[in-house]
């Protein structure tokens, strides 16, 4: 049992460094947000799919009664992914980051009110140790320019975030993480498809490699882990331990667009991986 949860720790661990690609990705390509998110779904949909299909796993809803939550989910996710990459696009990669991965806290405080999971004392103190974590590692704001913005949408992705894996939680029993993923991702690429017709798209060939890494790497592979974990994992330590993201995406920011990180982004930084460790501790007795 040990080694089982040893791996599917490991599991989680690798789809929150996949993730964590999007930070960089996201600030890098210069495309309009919301072609960045169709092209996101519509590759991770393609590729999800014939995945799918390799492993003979069915995308029909196994009961109509299913419709619902599954159509909320895909609208929730493609609320967080648009209004995450506006806060990156509107910031830098460390403030959009930060700023989204206030969802543990909302996590933590919601997830009583959508499972049986009994309220946890210790879940809301490592949500506020992860929130002083990223007050320490986030810039003196200036309300002049966009920064507030991009901090105002990086709430709202967690908010979006925090809702879609919550509603989610109640189907992984019922339906493989790969799958919920692509019927997600279809559905998102569907209510988008027409802004592909009304914005400038004219360099989307150039960012093509990009936009493949996106979809495939931190899409269809990351996310699909993140979900798959969710069958092993409540939502709170999935998402507390999934606060890695931020350090993750900083170092990859740092070496592939040069965003420096300060000193304050170490010392939150070892706050919030200070939770995760705590976090993957207390989960492992449990």
């Amino acid at each position: 049992m040990k080694n089982q949860h040893t791996n599917h720790l490991l599991l989680l661990g690798l789809a929150t460094i996949l993730i964590s690609t999007s930070g960089s990705l996201g600030k890098y390509i210069d495309l309009p947000t919301p072609v960045i998110i169709w092209c996101r779904s519509a590759i991770a949909a393609v590729f999800l799919f014939i995945f799918c299909l390799f492993k003979k796993s069915s995308i029909k809803l196994k009961s109509k009664k299913d419709a619902p939550t599954i159509l909320l989910s895909a609208l929730l996710l493609g609320a967080h992914w648009l209004t995450y990459f506006y806060a990156l696009k509107l910031s830098n990669v460390a403030l959009g980051m930060l700023s989204m991965f206030t969802f543990p806290v909302m996590t933590a405080i919601l997830e009583p009110l959508f499972t049986k999971t009994k309220f946890n004392p210790i879940h809301v103190l490592l949500a506020i140790i992860v929130l002083i974590g990223i007050y320490i590692l986030a810039p003196e704001f200036n309300f002049e320019n966009t920064q507030l913005k991009g901090i105002c949408f990086g709430l709202l992705s967690a908010l979006c975030y925090a809702l879609r894996n919550l509603i989610l939680k109640q189907h992984v029993n019922q339906y493989n993480g790969t799958v919920l993923m692509t019927q997600q991702v279809i559905i998102v690429s569907i209510i988008l498809l027409p802004i592909m017709f009304t914005m400038n798209i004219d360099n989307i060939d150039t960012q093509l490699p990009y936009l493949i890494l996106l979809g495939l790497v931190t899409t269809a592979i990351g996310h699909s882990l993140f979900i798959g974990s969710l069958r092993y994992f409540s939502v709170s330590t999935a998402s507390i331990i999934g606060s890695a993201q931020p350090i993750c995406g900083i170092i990859i920011a740092f070496f592939f667009l040069n965003e420096i990180p300060t000193l304050n982004t170490f010392i939150g930084g070892s706050l919030i991986l200070a939770t995760v460790f705590i976090e993957s501790m207390r989960s492992r007795k449990g």
